[in-house]
């Protein structure tokens, strides 16, 4: 299922095979929330992007249309088009984050959806339905996602309490793998490591869930305000303790500078809204650093976003065009924004891997990994 071919230091070049897929890592995850990347891009054009992973969220898909509609029409990959690898995120993080009324207990989560005020319960058992409902190659266990910085004392309860809930999500995978009418009986199920900032609450919750045999696993809980250097700290206290024959993702993150900085230190799949976001905003990624297409020094210029960039966008227009329907309202800036920090994104991954191939990496990781984050 997943192989590692070759190491420089920490790095790791991987191959990643799923039902729906092989998967080369180190890998970039594209966000598609509700089942489409925000900008007006569908799951038809991530192949011109050179994405291989879509991220689906289980808790605004369960919300909006329907987990079980979902079903019904045979599962997120005929639902959006997609036909390669699906990772859906728990919705712990979006119970935790969105919900302003919740209660915690040890069975889960009483909340309200953000979008009709509902009541709604989820624990592991109902996350892993909801998410074998969706079909998903990859379902990410349930967990609670604590605030940066906590108390020790809750940060430690809440790691005991994730870990007891974990054993229920495999359990219930299980279950849910075994039925007749499963739309992928192969899903895979991911364990998350959480603890804050604490070295020590971190290295104990990934021993503990280490212990499970999960099909991969995560660090959660970074990247949510924290300095990037407790990130970066975080990740290699926790490395040594993660099975090394199992694929390891860091959720949520980031910059390309914090991605070369993590696949220095072992971590081979990624993800965040970041790109895309940014990119609706005219915020974009070149080799020499971010551009603002909303400056003024852009009205009249003609050179594609970056030059030698072989995205749709920059095959085809100019930044003073891309401005222009910033001004103008038009939609299509925005997409075709995504279209170019997406395509940046997966290309970077792939000249990670590459380089990880030639032995280059330290190389390639010191030449850009301030560079890229610079803003122009």
């Amino acid at each position: 299922m997943f192989t590692v071919l070759k190491t420089e230091g920490n790095a790791r070049r991987s191959e990643f095979q799923t039902v729906h897929g092989t998967v080369q890592t180190p890998a970039f995850m594209n966000v598609a929330t509700a089942g489409a990347i925000k900008g007006a891009v569908s799951s038809y054009d991530l192949q011109d992007i050179g994405c291989q992973v879509q991220l689906c969220n289980t808790y605004h898909l369960h919300v909006r249309p329907g987990d079980k509609l979902i079903k019904d029409l045979g599962g997120l990959h005929k639902f959006t088009g997609w036909d390669g690898p699906i990772l859906t995120d728990s919705g712990g993080f979006q119970v935790f984050s969105l919900a302003k009324l919740r209660q915690i207990k040890e069975e889960g989560v009483n909340f309200h959806s953000h979008v009709d005020g509902r009541k709604i319960f989820m624990g592991p058992e109902e996350s892993m339905q909801i998410q074998s409902n969706l079909g998903s190659t990859i379902a990410m266990a349930f967990d609670e996602c604590v605030e940066n910085p906590a108390e020790f004392a809750y940060a430690k309860a809440s790691c005991e309490r994730t870990v007891r809930w974990l054993v229920r999500c495999k359990a219930e995978m299980a279950r849910l793998n075994a039925l007749e009418d499963t739309v992928n009986p192969n899903q895979l199920l991911f364990g998350i490591n959480q603890g804050c900032t604490y070295d020590d609450l971190r290295i104990e919750n990934m021993k503990q869930i280490a212990e499970l045999d999960l099909d991969g696993y995560a660090i959660g809980g970074l990247a949510v305000g924290e300095p990037k250097e407790d990130m970066y700290r975080i990740i290699s206290a926790v490395e040594p303790f993660m099975p090394k024959e199992k694929p390891r993702y860091l959720m949520g993150v980031g910059t390309p500078g914090n991605i070369l900085e993590a696949v220095s230190r072992g971590v081979d799949l990624f993800d965040c809204v970041m790109p895309s976001r940014n990119a609706r905003h005219g915020h974009l990624f070149t080799k020499d650093g971010i551009i603002n297409l909303n400056n003024e020094k852009y009205k009249n210029d003609l050179s594609p976003i970056e030059e030698g960039c072989q995205c749709p966008t920059c095959q085809r227009h100019s930044r003073a065009y891309i401005r222009h329907l910033f001004k103008a309202g038009e939609m299509l800036a925005m997409r075709l924004c995504v279209m170019h920090n997406l395509y940046f994104y997966n290309t970077l991954l792939s000249e990670i891997r590459e380089n990880l191939d030639n032995g280059t990496f330290a190389r390639f990781k010191n030449e850009n990994v301030e560079k890229l984050d610079t803003r122009i």
